[in-house]
């Protein structure tokens, strides 16, 4: 059994492009950056990402597929967009979320702050089980890419990945109907003095914001605890100074993440305080994995982008009505669990169609790979620098490659 799961904070970066003339009203753009779920999702936003996931994929291994930002469980709370926004450029810096975080907790008074510690308490364990649960689908994967199917089937089976997925996101549904019914009430209840205070940091970046000393004692919670805790008081800043279009929005990566895109950005920033990571990472070696494809691969990759267009734009419709149920709870409603459930089911189902889609291709593309075009691709990445975990990651702690239920249901004929 791996140790217990830290949930350290790892930063997860983005690569927008060129505007899309989406469904509904975008995210409000926040400061110099200006990114909107538009750009998330624009074809060369994502044409450059799913490239990008097909590098990592392919030059990777199951344990570089394991790691996974931990603010990308239960992000509804704007949190993504204050930083991709950050007037002051510094959204992508390693300290931008304990910066947040130590404000919350500055303000916050004991009784509210032990609120959150109740809330971390009750939440690790679940947060542990959906971070050890992706292993079933990221060993289905690398089996695929691999030849590795059961005997008797031929292929990846979309339905059976889809209702895994489901599931997975069911689990990220409720854990996010429970912040909610926390973190809600608490922002409800402010009193004017906390307000001001969190008023004076609203559309100024991180440079602007006060410095308060460390908040938390990391002698008297469990490290686990700790960091949930903090993610927890970061999550509120974004949440009480954003909105229903804030909590909607995502990085053009948040979808697809079982195939080693965020170790391969993230790594340099592991234990590295103040390291910002290049955003225009994703972008430049998403084009040059195309450019090294011949042009039958190279559509294959490409081809994603129209594959999972539907799927990616009903995601963000129910991204906002969940987000929009969840407000409740700030202006003294309550949520109802039922349907932010059923919502995350959908959710899930949508992501499973994404991820089949792009694991069945990148295994199609991976097993006609010449041997020049191999030596070219590990040339790409260890461009980034020779990162090959030796273990497993939950989230982003380093972990002994964990025992993986089997996987033969999810393949089929």
């Amino acid at each position: 059994m791996p140790p217990q799961v830290s949930l350290r904070f790892a930063v997860a970066v983005l690569a927008a492009a060129a505007a899309w003339s989406g469904p509904q009203a975008s995210a409000s753009p926040q400061g110099p950056g200006g990114y909107t779920i538009q750009q998330s999702i624009s074809d060369e936003a994502q044409r450059n990402t799913i490239a990008f996931d097909a590098l990592a994929f392919l030059t990777g291994s199951r344990g570089a597929d394991s790691f996974f930002p931990p603010g990308k469980v239960a992000d509804y709370w704007g949190f993504q967009l204050l930083r991709d926004n950050d007037p002051t450029e510094m959204g992508h810096n390693t300290d931008f979320l304990t910066r947040a975080a130590d404000n919350m907790l500055y303000v916050l008074n004991d009784a509210q702050r032990a609120q959150l510690v109740a809330l971390a308490e009750r939440q690790v364990d679940a947060i542990r089980d959906y971070g050890m649960r992706r292993f079933v689908l990221i060993d289905a994967f690398r089996r695929l890419l691999a030849g590795d199917l059961p005997r008797g089937t031929s292929r990846l089976d979309a339905a059976a990945v889809q209702a895994y997925s489901a599931e997975l996101y069911r689990l990220d549904g409720q854990m996010s109907w429970e912040r909610a019914a926390v973190m809600g009430p608490i922002l409800y209840g402010l009193d004017a003095r906390q307000r001001q205070y969190l008023d004076a940091m609203v559309g100024r970046g991180m440079q602007t914001w006060p410095s308060p000393a460390e908040q938390l004692d990391k002698r008297s919670l469990p490290h686990d605890v700790h960091v949930a805790v903090m993610t927890y008081a970061g999550d509120m800043f974004s949440w009480y100074a954003g909105s229903v279009e804030a909590d909607t929005y995502f990085c053009p990566e948040r979808h697809g993440t079982y195939f080693g895109s965020f170790y391969l950005k993230d790594a340099p920033a592991m234990g590295n305080p103040g390291y910002s990571i290049d955003t225009s990472l994703t972008g430049d070696m998403g084009r040059r994995l195309l450019a090294a494809l011949d042009t039958a691969q190279a559509a294959r990759v490409s081809g994603l982008v129209d594959l999972q267009r539907p799927a990616l734009h009903e995601i963000v419709e129910v991204r906002r009505q969940i987000s929009t149920e969840l407000r409740r709870f700030m202006t003294g409603g309550s949520a109802d669990s039922a349907t932010v459930l059923r919502l995350s089911e959908r959710y899930g189902q949508l992501d499973g169609q994404i991820v089949h889609a792009y694991a069945s291709a990148f295994a199609a593309v991976g097993q006609s790979l010449t041997s020049t075009q191999q030596t070219q691709l590990v040339a790409l990445r260890r461009e980034m620098g020779d990162y090959s975990p030796k273990g497993a990651y939950l989230y982003s702690d380093a972990i002994d490659m964990p025992l993986i239920p089997g996987t033969d249901f999810l393949f089929g004929n």
